[in-house]
């Protein structure tokens, strides 16, 4: 419809913002870890049976239309990682080398351990040490095992890292 046949107050005043796009390039797979896609199937539940309703109840309200596009654009990405999400469970037996879903100890040349947990880039939380498998980080340690000791390399420069254990959580 031509701009001519709208009225000033018919248009919605909510900002358009950018679709979130993919942390993943083209062609590479979306990995998971089942919790990872548990939490991501109840935040999607979460927002369309909850949140959005009680947003979408207040129409008029300018903060509330924003809040609904807000909630909307994560709704959609929530479908779309969901959708092309491959959900990887961890293998029956003990791990023996560093693979994705593993959380790995590590001690660095100060003697400093850190754990790392490999999840999905959707999963990815530095606070708990969980680490996209994408990741510098991961990709250094990924098919490591025990007693490795591995060249992690990245802005600041290159550590060694020795790696001390590999648990499924």
């Amino acid at each position: 419809m031509s701009k001519a046949f709208t009225r000033e107050d018919d248009r919605d005043d909510a900002p358009v913002l950018p679709r979130p796009a993919s942390p993943l390039p083209p062609g590479v797979k979306n990995y998971l870890t089942p919790d990872g896609a548990r939490r991501l199937r109840e935040e999607l539940t979460h927002l369309s049976d909850v949140d959005r309703p009680l947003v979408a109840a207040r129409p008029e309200e300018e903060s509330a239309r924003r809040q609904l596009h807000v909630i909307d654009q994560r709704l959609d990405y929530l479908q779309a990682s969901l959708r092309t999400a491959e959900v990887v469970r961890p293998p029956a037996e003990p791990p023996v080398q560093v693979r994705f879903g593993t959380t790995v100890t590590v001690r660095d040349s100060r003697g400093r351990q850190q754990r790392y947990r490999i999840v999905g880039v959707d999963e990815t939380d530095t606070d708990r040490g969980w680490v996209s498998w994408r990741s510098p980080v991961a990709t250094a340690l990924l098919k490591s095992r025990v007693g490795d000791c591995v060249l992690l390399r990245s802005p600041e420069g290159d550590e060694a890292l020795d790696v001390l254990d590999i648990v499924y959580e």
